[in-house]
């Protein structure tokens, strides 16, 4: 699953997701008022930059066990 913009309600200001429908294990970084959603890697790491308390970047690094 690439990155994935998620809705969030203008008028309530609410994040409403459905579990059902999201992967399993995915992280959800809320940022400026926009929310995006990305599936974790099974084996890696996920690195979320920030610069001046905003995101600036995603970066997801993946491995395998030896």
């Amino acid at each position: 699953m690439r990155l994935q913009d998620i809705d969030i309600n203008p008028k309530t200001k609410r994040l409403e997701v459905d579990i059902m429908e999201i992967p399993s294990s995915c992280v959800i970084v809320i940022c400026d008022g926009k929310a995006k959603i990305r599936e974790l890697p099974p084996f890696g790491e996920y690195r979320i930059v920030t610069h001046q308390g905003k995101v600036k970047r995603m970066r997801r690094e993946e491995g395998e066990e030896f």
